[in-house]
């Protein structure tokens, strides 16, 4: 049952993060200009035609800390989030200023993912997708450290790597995070509705000077920022329970990401090439070349997103009326992503150069 003070607190939340990120983006943006944490466009797979700040992301991360920090006492599990997600920020700000390589990026990441895993934030268990097992949960035991690991780096860079249209990452992580919290709420979660109330208030707060024509990218700084609270929070808040809803409501709730995230994989692989290597043939590349104009593509890939939130909260409540519910948000979520993918040939890999590589996927975002 939904407890009411729960949803003023996490109103609340929403709404100083929201307060915080919209009046700190206009200074983040000077600041950006001073580091020289500016994005050129210098390939075919960038969609802007002239410099446009980046490191915005620090205006999200703004407001979600000092939301959550006036809003939630400091458990163990939560220091290791922020102590974590500090670490993503100051790496994505160095990013952003000098486009570090690929892999030391990959181990900083890992070593934010250890600080979250080693203070609580932890995949302990998983349910079992046989039904008809004697055992309905998988206990991990050690393997619950490097599961977690590969979860949150995982969602980290596959946020990272949607991050290539106006707006598209930033709507996406908010339609996220409140999918989250509409469960948390469900499930009598207050913590987790909180969290995720302060990180969709910080997401809308920077969504007016990021949407097409975007004023301001939030480069490495917030799309890495994003997945690694993404991961955590789900951790804390969906793989806990005892049900076959906490394998996959993750899954749908994060679903696009994940799914371009793979395909991404498979397409380069299949293809004789390395899953770092860069190329245009990501969802939102392929909206484009299908004649959809930027804010066209963004808001399908919003609908889609909505789609799949919908999905996963539905299926936290259960039943005959709301499972069909389901199955057919599901079927049509997947109808569209045939059309974009399977109507549509292999995107062309891009022509310039020197593309910046990320773990499973480069920087490819007209915001880099």
């Amino acid at each position: 049952m939904i407890q009411l003070p729960v949803v003023g607190m996490a109103a609340a939340a929403l709404f100083a993060a929201v307060l915080v990120a919209f009046i700190s983006t206009p200074v983040v943006k000077s600041l950006a200009f001073r580091v020289g944490a500016v994005d050129v466009p210098k390939d075919a797979r960038r969609m802007h035609d002239h410099p446009i700040p980046r490191m915005g992301g620090l205006a999200i991360f703004l407001g979600f800390i000092l939301s959550v920090l006036i809003f939630l006492p400091l458990t163990g599990q939560l220091k290791g989030m922020l102590l974590g997600g500090v670490v993503i920020v100051i790496l994505g700000i160095f990013d952003d200023i000098k486009s570090l390589p690929a892999m030391p990026k990959f181990l900083v990441q890992i070593g934010a993912a250890l600080i979250a895993a080693a203070m609580g934030n932890r995949v302990e268990f998983l349910s079992n997708p046989n039904i008809f097992s004697a055992e309905p949960v998988w206990e991990l035991g050690w393997l619950s450290y490097p599961i977690t690991v590969l979860w949150i780096v995982g969602i980290t860079n596959a946020v990272n790597l949607i991050d290539g249209l106006d707006g598209l990452a930033c709507g996406v992580s908010t339609i996220s995070s409140m999918t989250l919290m509409v469960i948390a709420l469900i499930m009598a979660e207050p913590e987790v509705a909180i969290l995720t109330a302060a990180l969709a208030g910080g997401c809308i707060g920077f969504l007016p000077y990021n949407l097409n024509p975007a004023k301001i990218f939030m480069g490495d700084t917030g799309s890495t920022f994003l997945g690694f609270i993404l991961a955590v929070v789900s951790i804390q808040g969906l793989f806990k329970f005892y049900a076959i809803i906490s394998f996959a409501v993750p899954f749908l709730m994060l679903g696009l990401p994940i799914f371009d995230t793979c395909f991404a994989i498979l397409r380069r692989v299949s293809r004789g090439q390395s899953p770092m290597s860069p190329d245009r043939g990501h969802i939102h590349h392929r909206l484009i070349d299908m004649g959809f104009t930027q804010k066209q593509a963004v808001a399908t890939l919003y609908v889609i997103s909505a789609i799949l939130g919908l999905s996963a909260v539905v299926l936290t409540t259960i039943g005959v009326i709301r499972a069909m519910v389901f199955l057919l948000a599901l079927c049509l979520a997947g109808a569209v992503a045939g059309k974009i993918f399977l109507g549509h040939g292999d995107a062309a890999p891009p022509q310039a150069p020197g593309g910046e590589n990320y773990f499973l996927g480069e920087e490819d975002q007209s915001e880099k």
